[in-house]
Order: C-alpha cells, then sequence, then structure tokens
C-alpha cells in the first residue's frame, strides 16, 4: 500500500463516511481471562463515544509505512489454505456477523499475547464502495466494493487517583481511579487495499512500538513471521557500517551515505502513489565508492550486508536512515543537527587531538542565553 491509500482508508473512520455496522470488542485481564465480550453498533452509539472506537481503528493506520505499518505477505500455498487465513477471510466475507467465529479470533490473539496490562481487543468490517478515479483525480462511479477488517489491541491501565474539577460545587475533590484504554499498541488491516482494491495476499501490519515487531501476534493472526524491527535494522545497518569499513568508517562517509539516502527518500516522498523507499546494497555500495572507500571495503560491506538482511533482499530506506535528525555523539556530548545541514560538523586533529568542529555564524546561545564568539589572536 502507498501513502495515499492508506489515507484514503484513513477517511473510513470519521464518522460521517464509515459504513461499519458493528464493533466487536474482547476485555482480558493480564490472567488471559476474558472480563467482557460485546458488540456495538455505531449509529446507537452517542457521537463522542462512537468517535473514540473510531479513533482507536484510525490509529491503526497511522504512522510511516515500512516502520509502524509493515506488509506481511501470505505464502501463495497458505492462502485459502492456512487456518489463519482462512479465519481473517471468513470473518470478512461474514462481515463478523457469526459470534462464535469472532470468539476463536480473539482467543488466538489471547492466547498468543504475553499480557502485561489488561487489554482490549477491537475488531471491525467495513464495506467500501470504492469510487472510480480519473487521470484528472476528479471521481467516477464505483467499479469495486472493498471489504476488508480492522483489528486494533488497545492497552487498558488502572489511573491515579487526582484531584479533578467538580462543576456543581465549582472545586476540585479527589475522583477514584479507573480503568482507562490507551492507544492500540498494535492491530492491522486485512486485506490489504493495493491499487484501491483487494489484495487478499497480504496484510497491513501495525505496531506502535519500531523496536517490537510482536512476532507472537503475527504468528497467531497471519501464521508468518513479519521482518524484523525497524529499530533493529537500523541497529544492524550501523553494526554493518561500522565493522566492515573500520577505520575508514570516518564522519564524511557517514554523512555522504546519509545525505544520499534522505535525498532518495524525499524525492519518493513527492510521489504519493509509491510504496516505501527500497535501498539495496548496491545502492549503498555506490556511495562508499563515491566517498573514495576501497574496494576489498566496499566488498566486505556488501557481502555483511547481503548476509544479515538476505541476497536479493532490500530494506526500507526510512528504517536505516534518521531523516529528522543527524547526530554526533561522544561519551560526553551529544550534538544534533538539522539533517540537511550535516556539512556544519567536521572531523579534526589539531596538534595530536581528535576534534569535532561546528561551524558558528549567528544566533549562538548557550543555556539560552545569547553569545558571542571572540576572536582569539
Amino acid at each position: 500500500m502507498n501513502v495515499k491509500e492508506v489515507n484514503e482508508l484513513r477517511r473510513r473512520f470519521n464518522i460521517d463516511n464509515t459504513n461499519i455496522t458493528c464493533i466487536h470488542g474482547c476485555y482480558v485481564n493480564t490472567k488471559k481471562e476474558i472480563i467482557s465480550l460485546f458488540k456495538l453498533p455505531p449509529i446507537n452509539l452517542p457521537q463522542e463515544e462512537s468517535e473514540k472506537y473510531l479513533s482507536l481503528f484510525k490509529k491503526v493506520l497511522s504512522g510511516t509505512l515500512g516502520k509502524n505499518l509493515v506488509d506481511i505477505a501470505f505464502a501463495n500455498e497458505d492462502v485459502g489454505v492456512s487456518d489463519e487465513h482462512k479465519l481473517l477471510m471468513a470473518l470478512r466475507d461474514t462481515r463478523l456477523t457469526d459470534d462464535d467465529m469472532v470468539l476463536v479470533f480473539f482467543q488466538r490473539i489471547i492466547d498468543a499475547l504475553p499480557l502485561v496490562d489488561n487489554a482490549l481487543i477491537l475488531l471491525t468490517h467495513d464495506a467500501y464502495d470504492v469510487p472510480f478515479k480519473h487521470k484528472d483525480e476528479s471521481r467516477g462511479d464505483s467499479e469495486e466494493m472493498f471489504n476488508y477488517i480492522t483489528c486494533a489491541v488497545c492497552p487498558v491501565k488502572l489511573s491515579r487517583a487526582a484531584l479533578s474539577y467538580c462543576p456543581q460545587d465549582n472545586e476540585f475533590h479527589p475522583n477514584d481511579p479507573d480503568w482507562i484504554v490507551g492507544v492500540p499498541e498494535m492491530g492491522f488491516l486485512f486485506p490489504c487495499f493495493d491499487e484501491r482494491a483487494a489484495n487478499i495476499y497480504n496484510a497491513l501490519c501495525y505496531t506502535k512500538d519500531t523496536a517490537d515487531n510482536h512476532t507472537e501476534f503475527s504468528a497467531a493472526v497471519f501464521g508468518a513471521n513479519p521482518p524484523r524491527p525497524a529499530a533493529e535494522q537500523k541497529e544492524t545497518f550501523q553494526a554493518i557500517l561500522q565493522d566492515t569499513l573500520a577505520e575508514e568508517c570516518s564522519l564524511e562517509v557517514v554523512q555522504a551515505v546519509h545525505d544520499q539516502m534522505r535525498e532518495r527518500i524525499a524525492e519518493q516522498k513527492l510521489d504519493k502513489e509509491a510504496g516505501p523507499l527500497k535501498i539495496s546494497s548496491t545502492e549503498v555500495k555506490k556511495a562508499l565508492e563515491t566517498c573514495g572507500v576501497p574496494q576489498e571495503k566496499v566488498e566486505a560491506f556488501e557481502e555483511k550486508y547481503q548476509e544479515e538482511f538476505g541476497r536479493g533482499m532490500d530494506v526500507n530506506a526510512v528504517n536505516i536512515v534518521d531523516t529528522k535528525q543527524f547526530e554526533v555523539r561522544t561519551p560526553n556530548v551529544v550534538i544534533k543537527v538539522d539533517p540537511t545541514r550535516s556539512d556544519l560538523v567536521e572531523t579534526r586533529i589539531i596538534n595530536g587531538s581528535k576534534y569535532i568542529l561546528i561551524r558558528a555564524d549567528e544566533g549562538v546561545e548557550v543555556n539560552g542565553v545569547n553569545i558571542s564568539i571572540q576572536h582569539n589572536s
């Protein structure tokens, strides 16, 4: 799925756009005991309450593609055959009208998850009458009905007692602790909405924490292993650069790789119909060669890259490059730079000592105080 397709579905979770007729919920405690099962028709709920539920599903379609939103591909031989895929298809095709089937699905998630907090599992179905889009972006009559299910798994935590305002007597009084539903930690959309049509070979899986790919959840729901977490991919890439380049892993080399990848990501983002940018070992190899890294080091990098990520496998660029900041860190100092101005930082050896130099013009502050930089004679 691309950004436009994700955003098109996100708009479905507004009260004026949705065709959702029922929301299924399962409230479970840390002992994996079901406390409550319920079905709610959004149309019969107070508007504020309905919007709260819809916002939780909408959150499952938020974040960065390839990072928070990860594509899960079913093996061809599993489509329509594996227990996991058959259950997802049945849930979608029956539009969640079979309560026993919904309970089976909830129980699979409950059995798989290591529950640290109580959890609320939400499941819903929507039927989207997809309008045809002309080349000029105008919309015509529908040519496809996209039926899909969305799931959100939310932590439920006990709030702290605190003073709260009571309008009745115009005073503040202690309130009792209460169980509060947090934003989803994980969830999914099935099937994918690829080229604005159903793709039953794929699901879009959401994770709030990019360091956790929720392996147990994916195994239970999809019968498949998710890609390694985005944070782990970044750490692996950094380790490969550091270990294979050794003394050639200079600030200038890291800057060059970062800048080239950042520019490619920025170009890709301009095309809303393009998927996440994938980076191959060949592309990083070219960046290293441009920096003058010796060929044997470049080949060592490529070999290790393919060993870690798989031969012929590309990696989501946003998972290995931080486009929001450029950071230089020592045991005692952390320097964060606008990623477009990493050229302001350089390293140098002066009188045998290693230094990190930052070019400073106007607007230098220390603890919020504007300072002047004096010329030393």
